[in-house]
């Protein structure tokens, strides 16, 4: 009898959490799945059209060159999980001016999207002071965010640079659990530094590796919105255009909600997909 109350107690605690998630995830989720199938405008009746949508989307070139530009960028993600490990490793060794470091690499985390691309569309414009600094010192100036060939590059290192912060913490949280015992065991036993950061904090840190792969992964793929917005609009062309940005376009610009509303599902799908192989591998390292 106990029992149940106890459970009937911590239904009532949890009830607020999962009636938010009801109405503000899943409630979306569901309409949007049945919006996918409808020509709705956003205005008047719609009429469910099967799978039209999901047709023209695999017909659609914008949306080809969104998911070439996805895979461009998920092509990069070793080095969104890798910057920040070899950072909080350099800083839990003692550099010197760790934790002014530490500082300095979290403050862009805790700016906003628009701040951080109204800063860099100073610095990357092609009178911006970027530019200004390659002439100063006798170099060609590079249209950053207006040459196809660079604009993608310019906003992945821009979101690199605004979001690495959050998982240099998570690292350096990670590195106070790994045993100084075996650290100490390594270097008496001759292992250089490399070494140990190879064959002993590396293999400590899986699971913290896995989890910022994963979390970076979907991070990536649904924030960039923003930078997009502000630096590029898509462009040139489109260059820099992303499913989530491509969602926007046909939703606020086009007026095709329904058309929107498929390629969200095909981006949950791809999102869903990434996440379930990330953990599957994930699952397959710590059985071994």
């Amino acid at each position: 009898m106990g029992s149940k109350a106890e459970r009937r107690i911590g239904l009532l605690f949890v009830l607020p959490a999962i009636m938010l998630v009801g109405l503000f995830r899943l409630f979306p989720l569901a309409w949007g799945f049945v919006l996918s199938f409808t020509d709705s405008n956003g205005f008047g009746r719609s009429s469910f059209v099967g799978f039209d949508n999901y047709v023209a989307i695999a017909h659609d070139p914008v949306f080809r060159d969104s998911i070439e530009n996805t895979l461009i960028l998920i092509a990069t993600l070793p080095v969104w999980v890798m910057l920040p490990l070899l950072l909080a490793i350099l800083i839990h060794q003692g550099v010197p001016g760790g934790r002014i470091f530490r500082a300095v690499y979290f403050f862009p985390a805790v700016l906003s999207t628009v701040i951080i691309g109204s800063i860099f569309n100073v610095v990357l414009r092609f009178d911006g002071s970027l530019n200004a600094f390659l002439k100063a010192v006798g170099l060609v100036p590079v249209d950053w965010l207006g040459n196809g060939a660079t604009a993608l590059a310019s906003l992945i290192a821009v979101q690199l640079w605004a979001t690495f912060g959050m998982s240099l913490l998570i690292f350096m949280a990670g590195l106070s659990t790994v045993s100084t015992e075996l650290i100490e065991a390594a270097r008496l036993d001759g292992a250089r530094p490399l070494q140990i950061w190879i064959h002993v904090i590396v293999p400590a840190l899986r699971p913290i590796i896995e989890f910022v792969a994963v979390v970076t992964t979907i991070g990536v793929l649904t924030s960039m919105f923003g930078l997009i917005y502000v630096l590029t609009a898509g462009g040139p062309g489109t260059a820099t255009t992303l499913p989530e940005f491509l969602i926007w376009l046909e939703q606020g610009k086009m007026n095709q909600p329904g058309y929107a509303a498929a390629i969200s599902m095909v981006l949950f799908v791809i999102l869903g997909g990434l996440a379930y192989v990330q953990i599957r591998i994930m699952s397959r390292n710590a059985n071994l």
